[in-house]
């Protein structure tokens, strides 16, 4: 039975949700952050707990990972950068961050003799698929984006040191998650320009825009500890998603709607290569869960409802 658990990346969004949700469930934390995306604020509930212990410092550090990974029993592993676009400007952030920190977390798992690992993949693993809503044996895997190519890196590598050194993983394939504590993606930046100019919204792509699926951040964190008492499998692939899809423009309907503003106009930017956002983003994106619900799970909200909830969970916090 699991009793103690490391979580890298715990004061992100993600993370910190998993955080307190592990406290609530009676499991002691050690949660490891450089807050380089992550916040303190996110860590509000956790530190109240006296069964949470924060270890501030770098994955990439042995010392931190010594420290942080000391007793316990698996490794919910988060800490990544979480921006798709960053590898635009800067092509060693994601080799860095995400790639080289999973070396770090499987090397010092190695070390203790650490066996479990859950590991936050993304849908962009899959590229631009040709299946729709596409499942975890699609291939051949194609990301378009350094991050996609990042997170797919990753995953080999946990594969690997799991056949080679007899671990256990789960890795979850995310859509797009949303909720409170979202420091971004395209609902933060919708509110964002909004509050600076109500008037108009500048919209990257061509109308519609994008068109992918959105997962509640509290079906996300259900669904990982969901898979834990149902996976048999060495290395457990599982997609985490809506049954659904929305398009760009319906998010921005309901931002504005949630905002209490009417007639903003929308101006588009035109995107690239044929109407993405930026290089790298993927035009359609629906995950198939027929997996992880045949193993019990379902989301509670489709991807409306999600965006929906949280654009209200960022307006209530950016008031309060």
């Amino acid at each position: 039975m699991v009793t103690k658990v490391a979580v890298t990346g715990c004061a992100g969004f993600i993370g910190s949700h998993l955080v307190d949700e592990l406290l609530s469930r009676g499991v002691e934390v050690v949660g490891i952050d450089n807050f380089s995306s992550g916040s303190m604020s996110n860590l509000t509930n956790a530190k109240e707990s006296d069964r949470f212990t924060l270890v501030e410092g770098d994955i990439l550090s042995e010392e931190n990972l010594e420290e942080a990974f000391e007793d316990v029993d698996a490794v919910y592993h988060l800490a990544a950068n979480p921006d798709v676009r960053a590898g635009i400007k800067d092509t060693q952030t994601h080799l860095n961050q995400n790639v080289l920190g999973t070396v770090s977390v499987l090397e010092m798992m190695r070390k203790k003799r650490i066996k479990m690992i859950s590991f936050t993949s993304t849908s962009t693993v899959y590229g631009e698929a040709s299946v729709l809503p596409t499942p975890e044996d699609y291939g051949p895997l194609i990301p378009i984006s350094l991050y996609g190519a990042s997170k797919l890196g990753c995953e080999a590598l946990i594969s690997a040191y799991c056949h080679t050194f007899d671990m256990r993983a789960l890795i979850f394939r995310f859509a797009n998650v949303v909720g409170s504590r979202s420091g971004h993606g395209v609902i933060h930046d919708f509110i964002s320009k909004l509050r600076k100019d109500p008037s108009q919204l500048e919209i990257l792509g061509v109308p519609p825009g994008t068109l992918k699926s959105y997962t509640y951040i509290s079906d996300c964190v259900r669904a990982m500890l969901h898979v834990e008492k149902t996976c048999a499998e060495r290395v457990g692939i599982y997609n985490i998603g809506s049954k659904d899809m929305l398009d760009v423009k319906s998010i921005a309907d309901i931002v504005c709607k949630e905002m209490g503003l009417k007639n903003v106009r929308y101006v588009w930017s035109g995107g690239v290569d044929g109407g993405r956002g930026w290089p790298g983003d993927v035009r359609k994106m629906h995950l198939s869960i027929e997996k992880i619900t045949s193993e019990g799970w379902t989301p509670r909200m489709n991807s409306q409802e999600s965006v929906r909830a949280a654009v209200r969970d960022l307006l209530r916090e950016l008031s309060s």
